[in-house]
C-alpha cells in the first residue's frame, strides 16, 4: 500500500479522533456563577441596598447554577427580607437557603440558585472553634439536561487573619465529598488565597477552573483572589471558559463564573 495513503489515512483518523474529543455536547453544559453578595447591600453611597443590581449582575451570565454567600434570611438589616426568594423571583430561577448561623434577628449562611429542580439538598455545619463564626456548606443534587445528576456545593470559609478554622473546614468538606465519585462542582468564597495552606489541602481532591488566578476582592481594583470554582472528579470535566465579571457596585466581591463539560464516563 502506497505510504502517503497510508500517512493520510491515519492523519484524517487522528483528526477524527481529536475533534470526537473536543465536541463540545450542549446538553452537558454547566454555567457556575459564585458570588459573594454582601447581604444585599452594594458600594454605591447614593443607593447602598440594590437587590434589582444584584439581580442582573446574576441574570447576566445566564447561569445554570449560582453559589451565593453572605445571604441574609430575614435579619433586620434586610428589613426582614429572605434574599435567596427576593433574588430567586427576579432572576427566574430556583433557590435554597443554607443557614449557618443566626443572626440580627433572623439568619445568615449560603444560598444557591438554580434552573434545575432540586433531586435532594443538605446543610452541612462545619467546624468552627470557641467564638468564631459558624460557617456552611449548602449542598444540591439535581440532574442536568443530558440525563445526568451532579452534585453542587455553595460555601464560604472562615475570614480571620489566623488559617486554622479555614484548613480544619478544608479538610471537612474534602472527607464529606471524597467518598464516592459522584461529579461534583464546589464554589464559594474560600477566603484564601491560591498559595494558602487551605488550598493546598482542597487541590488535593479538587482542580480549580482557573489556569490563570485573576483576583476578586475587592470588587474596587481586586487584589486578591479569594473566590473559587473547584470541581472532582478531575477526569468527568472539561473547563470551557472562565471569566471573573467585570461589576464593582453591586457586591464588595466580583462575580466568578466558569463554565463546565460533564464529560462520560
Amino acid at each position: 500500500m502506497n505510504k502517503k495513503y497510508i500517512f493520510g489515512l491515519l492523519f484524517v483518523m487522528l483528526f477524527s479522533l481529536i475533534n470526537a474529543q473536543t465536541k463540545i455536547d450542549s446538553s452537558r453544559i454547566i454555567r457556575v456563577l459564585t458570588y459573594n453578595i454582601y447581604h444585599g447591600e452594594t458600594v454605591n453611597a447614593e443607593k447602598p441596598f440594590d437587590l434589582d443590581l444584584l439581580a442582573k449582575t446574576i441574570s447576566d451570565t445566564k447561569p445554570d447554577l449560582v453559589a451565593l454567600q453572605e445571604v441574609d434570611f430575614k435579619t433586620k438589616r434586610v428589613l426582614k427580607m429572605d434574599l435567596v426568594t427576593e433574588l430567586s423571583l427576579r432572576v427566574k430561577m430556583v433557590g435554597v437557603f443554607g443557614k449557618a448561623m443566626p443572626f440580627d434577628g433572623g439568619e445568615y449562611g449560603e444560598g444557591i440558585l438554580s434552573k434545575h429542580s432540586f433531586l435532594s439538598t443538605k446543610n452541612h455545619a462545619l467546624v468552627a472553634r470557641e467564638n468564631k463564626e459558624p460557617r456552611a456548606a449548602l449542598e444540591i443534587n439535581i440532574q442536568i439536561k443530558s440525563g445526568d445528576s451532579i452534585r453542587f456545593v455553595g460555601t464560604h470559609l472562615d475570614h480571620t487573619e489566623d488559617e486554622t478554622d479555614r484548613i480544619s473546614q478544608a479538610n471537612q468538606i474534602n472527607t464529606i465529598f471524597s467518598q464516592d465519585e459522584v461529579p461534583t462542582i464546589l464554589a464559594g468564597d474560600l477566603n484564601a488565597k491560591p498559595e494558602s495552606e487551605t488550598m493546598q489541602v482542597f487541590f488535593k481532591e479538587w482542580k480549580q477552573s482557573f489556569s490563570e488566578n485573576i483576583s476578586t476582592f475587592p470588587a474596587v481594583n481586586p487584589e486578591y483572589k479569594i473566590d473559587y470554582i473547584l470541581f472532582r472528579p478531575v477526569n468527568r470535566w472539561r473547563v470551557i471558559e472562565t471569566k471573573v465579571i467585570d461589576e464593582e457596585i453591586a457586591s464588595d466581591h466580583r462575580p466568578v463564573l466558569s463554565v463546565l463539560e460533564l464529560l462520560k464516563e
